[in-house]
């Protein structure tokens, strides 16, 4: 028997045909569909994200060029970028409190001038439905984003007070071609012109400014300016240029990414244990066929390709099925994470969906292929003798492949070949903690089952419970199986609620009721003691008034910061922005030393100490002088700096020469201000500066809030709880976004008990045949199958329980720095929903075999 490609082609069609109505078809079918839907569903999201900031990395930077400092740029500096060939366009960016009438809010300020936007056009409402301008507001005029309208309850036509000015509401701005992404700010956006800034009254010496020169020009034109750049970034001016620092997407959607990655990947991973199922199922299925056809004179090799082309075609069929459900969710996922993307998106490409076809066609091969090889080995004499089986492949060998396609695909979407290693090997050694753990739960469950009473008012349902039991206990293996892809489904699920409420609602609670709520910062030295006296007696508990001078290291041990520090901490965003710096005669509160002593004022004040090292006169500090400082011990940890290590900051033009003298432990808890690095007193009074102060204000003290925003209209005040409530709703739409993909996640996870009954199927109906001939009734066997998968969703609750107490107790010793605590809801909705839903599902699945006939169900084994 000799087929040709075709032939066998046609031949391997009609063979699907016939297949289609069988169960470990229609498991193969489904499982590879989610498999595909899966990764294609987070593939056209993220590849429309990747094309969108590629296409548009100027208009997100704001220019190919950008400057940013904490004052603003020479003139001289903007000559040359000018005569070279840029078109230049300021902008300013700050936090100050906006009021209208008595509502008043925090916002983030956007100050620009008449060539803004260089890219893109902004949309906003006008007053006649939103439209692009290419423009910004005029000068007297704001735009406000429209949670700040409605904070305010302001609209169009409205005028709203800023520092000393009061401006008019001419817009609502409902996207920024140079909008930042995620959790980029805390506060809404508010537009203004440059014009109008100096009447407001808010830039004093010390205040957090951030003066940013956006710049349009060729490439020709940067590559010219790259000596002058290199200069800038030595002197502590952060550098953007658009060929090497494409914009990010904020750590709250890079966060969601990897984990969306992550759960599709989980999603595989289960569709291919639904495979590997299924094929089994389909191969013993085959055995006589394959017999048959090697009776007919077909070689090894046909064998092998018919059936491989069979679950070809079926591969492609579920690829589509697939790719149409992944469009749909990304529709979903773009919808619910609107909010957070930084620029309208490109229509999904073609690559997510070649890339789905191969992940099915790698899932296929790597879970089904080994399993397949059984039919080429099939002998011809199986037609006359049922029992010439060929045997098995071995267990190692099939996990082996396995694993070595899914390292393959964790490679492929992950682009890194250390971290998928590392996650194979990695999950490989928790899959056998997680089976030794799942063993003995599911032993203990099925013990529990099996010494239920058997006299008594219930003695009825302990039977079927018993009897469910031992129907498991005869398929421990698939049985454990089954209930560790429930078990880590069900742990993610509990972590998503974990995690959106509990965790910050816990921490929140768990701080004393007189912690900090509120932050002013931009007091004014001038208004320091003012400022002080209106909060006397009105705040419940305050810390102390902190100077703050914003400088940038410049140099840690004479040399460039990025070289001194080691590779990890070179990207570290204390070498990139500048930092807020004070003085200090004692320890803060909340402060710990752990290496070196505290400044010693009487030392200080000595002849020839710090304080008559540093040339207040002169503006400048003599390159040889050095003042000692204080240092956070996480930061010098970071850097790799000890006592006696020194840091150049560069403070408007002054350069200041700090040695390490003492490492600090801080409180980052506390609600209270910290800093990295503590001067003594009398080296930066000299420098322009503000004030920093929190306090606790309860529900009764707000009328002290407004005060304090109508006395120092430049003082900006950050309400914590109110910052905390917007971390929750962020927080919530990436938490739905991941629950979409947990979906499939699920259905993943049914698909494995799908499979799992499919390939179980004749034993399952042999033994329903025996029962029925022993008398038992449709009713029985209807309650002691739901009993079975009831138990199995039973011990999946528990473990999943478990897993998510373990994972939420590591967060609250590592990340939250509280102790751990039970949630008791856990274990009784997870094992009691889990019962429920498992039970539903593998009753519902199993109702053919229930209406079977004795005869049929007997004959399934042959």
């Amino acid at each position: 028997m000799s087929l040709s490609v075709l032939r066998l082609a046609r031949f391997s069609a009609r063979g699907l045909a016939r297949d289609l109505r069988a169960p470990d078809v229609r498991a193969l079918f489904v499982a590879l569909a989610l498999a595909v839907a899966a990764s294609t569903m987070i593939g056209f999201f993220l590849d429309r994200l990747d094309r969108g900031l590629s296409r548009q990395a100027s208009q997100l930077l704001g220019g190919d060029l950008v400057l940013e400092q904490g004052r603003p740029f020479a003139s001289e500096l903007r000559a040359t970028l000018e005569e070279a060939g840029l078109v230049l366009s300021d902008q300013v960016d700050m936090v100050s409190m906006a009021s209208l009438g008595d509502a008043f809010q925090p916002a983030s300020l956007k100050v620009v001038d008449g060539r803004y936007p260089l890219y893109g056009g902004v949309h906003v409402d006008l007053g006649e439905g939103v439209e692009v301008v290419a423009r910004g507001p005029a000068p007297g005029e704001v735009w406000l984003a429209p949670r700040l309208a409605l904070l305010l309850e302001a609209e169009i036509g409205d005028r709203v007070r800023l520092g000393e000015s009061e401006l008019l509401v001419a817009g609502l701005v409902e996207r920024e071609p140079d909008q930042s992404a995620g959790f980029g700010s805390f506060n809404p956006r508010l537009m203004m012109h440059r014009d109008d800034m100096e009447a407001t009254e808010l830039v004093q010496d010390g205040s957090r400014v951030e003066f940013e020169l956006l710049a349009a020009g060729p490439p020709d034109i940067l590559d010219d300016l790259a000596p002058l750049l290199e200069r800038l970034r030595r002197d502590g001016v952060e550098v953007r240029d658009v060929r090497r620092d494409r914009p990010g997407l904020g750590s709250a959607l890079e966060r969601a990414e990897r984990y969306l990655s992550l759960a599709g990947l989980a999603a595989v991973l289960l569709a291919g244990v639904a495979v590997a199922m299924s094929t089994r199922r389909y191969v013993d299925r085959h055995l006589d066929t394959a017999a048959l056809l090697r009776c007919f004179g077909a070689t090894q090799g046909e064998l092998t390709r018919l059936f491989g082309l069979q679950l070809l075609w079926l591969a492609l069929a579920a690829s589509v099925l697939g790719a149409l459900l992944g469009l749909a969710g990304q529709a979903v996922l773009l919808a619910l994470l609107t909010a957070l993307l930084p620029m309208e998106l490109p229509a999904p490409g073609m690559l997510p969906l070649w890339l789905g076809v191969f992940t099915a066609l790698a899932v296929l091969v790597g879970f089904a292929g080994p399993t397949l090889l059984r039919l080429k080995r099939v002998s011809a004499l199986k037609v006359l003798r049922r029992e010439l089986d060929p045997l098995p492949v071995a267990a190692w060998l099939v996990v082996a492949v396995a694993s070595g396609a899914f390292g393959g695909l964790l490679w492929l979407y992950s682009g890194d070949l250390a971290l998928a290693l590392g996650l194979l090997l990695g999950g490989l050694g928790m899959l056998v903690v997680l089976w030794g753990l799942g063993s003995l739960l599911l032993g203990g469950v099925l013990r529990l089952a099996g010494r239920l009473p058997r006299d008594g008012a219930q003695a009825g349902i302990c039977q079927v419970l018993r009897l469910g039991g031992a129907q498991l206990a005869r398929r421990r293996t698939a049985s454990l199986g089954q209930l560790l892809a429930f078990a880590v489904t069900f742990f993610a699920m509990a972590m998503i609620a974990l995690v959106r409420g509990d965790l910050l609602s816990t921490w929140q609670t768990q701080l004393p009721a007189d912690t900090p709520n509120t932050f002013a910062i931009n007091i004014q030295p001038h208004e320091r003691d003012a400022f002080e006296a209106s909060l006397s007696g009105a705040a419940d508990a305050r810390s102390a008034l902190y100077p703050m001078v914003r400088g940038r290291i410049t140099a840690i041990n004479g040399m460039v910061p990025r070289e001194a520090v080691p590779a990890e901490a070179r990207g570290d965003n204390a070498l990139r922005r500048e930092l807020n710096l004070t003085w200090r005669e004692t320890l803060p509160e909340g402060n710990r030393l752990v290496a070196g002593e505290w400044f010693d004022a009487a030392q200080g004040a000595e002849s020839g100490g710090w304080y008559d090292e540093v040339a207040a006169e002169s503006g400048t500090q003599r390159a040889a002088e050095r003042v000692p400082i204080s240092m956070e011990d996480g930061l010098a940890e970071r850097f790799g700096l000890a006592l006696g290590d020194t840091l150049t900051f560069t403070i408007g033009a002054a350069d200041v020469v700090g040695e390490v003298t003492s490492l600090r432990d801080l409180d980052w808890d506390s609600f209270r201000p910290n800093f990295f690095i503590i001067f003594p007193p009398g080296v930066l009074e000299r420098f322009g500066h503000s004030y920093i102060t929190a306090f606790h204000l309860g529900e009764a003290e707000r009328e002290v809030q407004r005060n304090l925003v109508r006395d120092f209209p430049g003082v900006t005040l950050l309400n914590v709880d109110a910052i905390l409530a917007q971390v929750r709703d962020l927080l919530a739409r990436v938490t739905r976004a991941v629950e979409v993909v947990l979906a499939f996640v699920l259905l993943a996870g049914v698909s494995v008990l799908y499979a799992a009954l499919t390939a179980s199927r004749p034993v399952r109906a042999h033994e329903s045949g025996l029962l029925r001939v022993f008398g038992a009734s449709n009713r029985l066997l209807s309650r002691v199958q739901g009993a079975e998968f009831a138990i199995l969703g039973l011990a999946s609750g528990l473990m999943g329980a478990l897993l998510a107490e373990l994972a939420s107790a590591a967060l609250y010793l590592a990340w939250l720095d509280l102790a751990p605590r039970l949630h008791l809801w856990l274990w009784l909705v997870l094992p009691l929903g889990g019962a429920l839903l498992i039970g539903a599902i593998g009753h519902l699945l199993s109702r053919g075999l229930r209406r079977q006939a004795p005869a049929t169900s007997l004959d399934l084994l042959g």
